[in-house]
Order: C-alpha cells, then structure tokens, then sequence
C-alpha cells in the first residue's frame, strides 16, 4: 500500500485544501465559538437565575443539546428547519436554508450548551464573599458580575475554554455528511477524484493531530501560569 504512497498529489492540491477548506473550517470554528460562548453566558446566567422559569428553560436547553449526537443535529436542522420554517411563515413550500446556515445555527446551539456549562462552573468557583463585598459597597447584582465576578471567574475558566474551541475545532469536521467544503470534506473529494485515499487521509489526520497538539501543549503551558499565580 505504502509502495505507492504519492505525496505529490497532495502536495498539489494543498492550495485548494487551504484557501477552500480551511477556509472554512477555521471561519466556522471562530464563529461557532464566539457566538456560542455569547450565548453560552447568557444562558449561564438564566441557570444562575433566582427567577425559576428562567432557570428550568436554561436547565432544559442545556440537558437538550448536550443529550443530543451532533452529527443528529446537523441532520435534524438541515432537514427539520425547512419545514419548520415553513410552518412557521404559513408557507406551503419548504424555506431554503442551506447547508452552510445548518451547520453554522447547529453549532452554535449546540456550542451554547457546551459552553454555558463552562462559563456557569466558572461563575461558581468565585468565592460568595466577594460579591457580598461588591455589594457591602455599594454596587448592585449587575455591576458586581460585570465587574468583580466575570473577570476573576474567566481567569479561571481561560484554559477550559481554549479547549472547548479545540474541540469545536475538531468537531467542524462533521459537517462533512452535509456535503460542505470544510478542510475534511475538500481531502475527502480530492481523495476520492484522484484515486488518493491513503494520501489524503493520512495528510488531513496529521493536520488536525500538529493543530490540536500545538493548541493543547499551549492550553497547558496557559493553565500552569494561572496555578503559578494563584
């Protein structure tokens, strides 16, 4: 098999898997993220409500989309949204969506969930006595979040959400069962044209493997500095 091996072809069709590919997957990924993490803060804070009806629906979008397969997800939103939509608008024909607008509502959602949880970890690792000194002071709920809590709570959860968008990094890949032109799903077409499945393959699992070791080694280096400075 290895006899074979032709490292040619992928050297050529490296400019296409970049511009095209990677492209995309890395516009995905810093979308999916922040938009998710946005998201993601707000819900956390519904489930750190006192107000119970916000508390149980941030409780129960939570345990829905971590309970969920992903890779269902994109399924169900490129497939259900259409109708749904159609539904919605009172039209009699499916609403086009697009498999990019799937994958970029479905990861966020999706994201959202993932990162709440974080954010909400986070927010509960600050001790209570330093929002009670906030508030000895003077300054009201909000204020004391924005300006005592969050900054302490995202030193802490720095590192965890790094890796969260490593992940995230590595999941984008799945958007490949939508036929979309993502760094997987480029290979995967080349592989496929040109007859290159081991080259193509072997290439992209070394990517992803350089890309997320050099991240991870990075989010470690980052937590020992934050366990350094107490």
């Amino acid at each position: 098999m290895f006899s074979s091996f032709d490292f040619a072809s992928v050297w050529h069709a490296l400019p296409y898997m970049l511009t095209t590919g990677l492209a995309f997957t890395v516009k995905l990924t810093l979308v999916a993220g922040f938009s998710g993490l946005l998201l993601g803060c707000g819900i956390a804070m519904a489930r750190l409500s006192g107000n119970r009806v916000l508390r149980a629906a941030g409780d129960a979008y939570v345990n829905l989309f971590r309970a969920i397969p992903l890779v269902l997800g994109l399924f169900a939103f490129y497939v259900l949204v259409p109708y749904t939509a159609a539904w919605a608008a009172g039209s009699p024909t499916p609403v086009a969506v697009g498999a990019t607008a799937s994958a970029y509502l479905t990861f966020v959602l999706f994201e959202s969930a993932y990162f709440c949880e974080v954010i909400r970890a986070g927010i509960r690792s600050i001790p209570n006595g330093q929002a009670a000194a906030a508030q000895a002071l003077g300054m009201n709920g909000t204020r004391t979040m924005l300006y005592i809590v969050l900054p302490q709570a995202l030193r802490k959860m720095l590192p965890v959400l790094l890796t969260q968008f490593i992940v995230l990094f590595q999941d984008t890949s799945l958007v490949y069962v939508l036929s979309l032109d993502d760094l997987f799903g480029t290979a995967s077409k080349i592989a496929q044209r040109d007859g290159r499945l081991v080259e193509m393959y072997l290439f992209i699992a070394l990517f992803y493997f350089c890309v997320s070791f050099a991240l991870s080694s990075y989010v470690r280096t980052l937590q020992a500095r934050i366990a350094r400075a107490g």
